[in-house]
């Protein structure tokens, strides 16, 4: 009969195992629009979906990128985290596996003589202690009747999984800096080489004033603006050159080395814009998105925990046996079958003072399961407004660039037909340093525009979810 009852405890067991007693929350669906803002994909392409060697074909930043994926500090965290939550991940699969344990005990008690053991041990045994030896197994097992352990694994697999996409978050944020700082840099670079060329244009402008001066032609006014429009190209050149340090400075940094000149093969002007960026679907974009999917495995952890909380309210059933060898005498231990003893039972725990608390814990788990749906609508959002203000940039800085190209080309124009005319005695001073400043200005800016650009393309291609494959 005892061992009917316990088989009966046993099956309940492994049938309640299967029991779930917390409704998983589903994603809210529809967050995505059908398309970007001003957006009309050609077809289901992205170019979020290309390798990022494919994207970025240029060597050297090629080059940054794999040194800043080996040596960047955030991307080795990054991967240590993942480290981290394997080992959790494989510890939460030991859930449903027996605890076993052995033990292996000798112990000697002497009582006293006038103490009721001491008299009985000497009338019955003739000795004036006790020696008990034993050595046994112990197996604990809580058997997964609400399916708290079950949850509990569910949640280790979604964090571990969280911290994959975690890293792939930092590596599309680190491939998209990495790029820009390059970018940047070879914009320091054209301005910087715009700078000392008007700065020697200035010097001959000023030769020239200096001779007509010499010859009564103009007066000490001509010259100190020439002079005034000469120091303002030679302040740029070591602002720049401070700029270009300093950027320099920021790029080593972020790849992981100490402060060190940047080699660069590249120029500014050679850089190439991609004609087709097709950014595709937004509901294709969240599939691909790092964060996105974090948000969604967050949600997975959350509802792990709500079922976990829940089920820590309703009884548990937990199966203990211990077996092994015992005796009084370390020559009789090992007497098989006389030595062997052996115990088994099973037990149904139900909270019953701590249910406040527990109610109170299960109550913090859905509200936490709330905020997390609403922390995933957010991320949506930012995603495709993200999407969105890149192809705003990607196409209104072509625009502006086109303008900008016009503009410095015929200030080029201007500026050297000033000088000749100047030369010749047809143009005065003032339009010559106009026509220059005028030059200086549209040049520098055609450059902050051309990396603005390459940079806005980074931005559109990381906003994807590009960068991670």
């Amino acid at each position: 009969m005892k061992r009917f009852n316990l088989y009966t405890i046993l099956l309940l067991a492994l049938v309640w195992s299967g029991c779930s007693v917390s409704k998983d929350l589903a994603l809210p669906e529809g967050l995505a629009p059908k398309m970007f803002r001003n957006a009309v994909p050609q077809d289901s392409s992205s170019v979020g979906d290309m390798p990022l060697k494919s994207f970025i074909n240029d060597l050297t930043v090629q080059n940054l990128i794999d040194t800043a994926l080996a040596k960047n500090y955030d991307m080795q965290i990054a991967l240590k985290n993942i480290d981290a939550a394997e080992v959790l991940f494989k510890q939460s699969k030991l859930g449903n596996i027996p605890e076993l344990k052995l033990q292996v005990t000798a112990s000697s008690s002497r009582p006293s003589d006038n103490s009721l053991n001491g008299l009985s041990l000497n009338q019955f045994t003739g000795s004036t202690h006790i020696e008990d030896y034993s050595a046994n197994l112990g197996l604990f097992w809580e058997a997964d009747i609400w399916g708290k352990i079950r949850n509990q694994k569910a949640g280790a697999l979604a964090s571990f999984l969280q911290t994959a996409e975690a890293r792939k978050a930092v590596q599309t944020r680190l491939v998209a800096n990495v790029a820009q700082g390059y970018y940047n840099l070879l914009m320091l670079d054209a301005q910087l080489e715009i700078a000392r060329k008007n700065l020697k244009l200035n010097d001959s402008t000023l030769r020239i004033i200096n001779l007509q001066f010499d010859a009564g032609q103009v007066t000490s006014l001509a010259i100190q603006q020439a002079q005034a429009q000469q120091l303002v190209a030679a302040q740029l050149v070591p602002r720049l050159e401070q700029n270009v340090a300093l950027q320099e400075n920021a790029l080593s940094v972020l790849i992981g080395t100490l402060p060190k000149a940047i080699n660069r093969a590249s120029r500014l002007d050679k850089m190439s814009i991609p004609a087709n960026l097709n950014a595709g679907f937004p509901s294709a974009m969240l599939s691909r998105r790092p964060d996105i999917k974090s948000a969604e495995l967050a949600l997975d952890v959350a509802n792990a925990k709500v079922g976990v909380a829940k089920a820590s309210l309703y009884p548990s059933l937990v199966i203990t046996a211990s077996g092994g060898v015992n005796s009084f005498k370390a020559s009789n231990w090992f007497n098989v079958p006389a030595s062997l003893f052996g115990l088994v039972s099973g037990g149904i725990t139900q909270p019953i003072f701590q249910r406040g608390q527990l109610k109170a814990n299960l109550e913090l788990a859905k509200i936490d399961r709330e905020k997390t749906v609403i922390q995933f609508r957010q991320s949506v959002l930012n995603a495709v407004g993200e999407v969105s203000d890149e192809l705003t940039k990607v196409e209104k800085l072509k625009d502006q660039y086109s303008i900008a190209e016009k503009r410095a080309q015929t200030l080029q124009q201007a500026s050297h037909n000033a000088s000749l005319l100047f030369k010749s005695g047809m143009a005065n001073y003032l339009e010559v340093i106009t026509a220059q400043g005028n030059l200086l200005q549209s040049e520098l800016e055609l450059a902050t525009i051309k990396a603005e650009q390459l940079n806005a393309v980074v931005g559109l291609y990381r906003s994807l979810g590009g960068g991670w494959n």
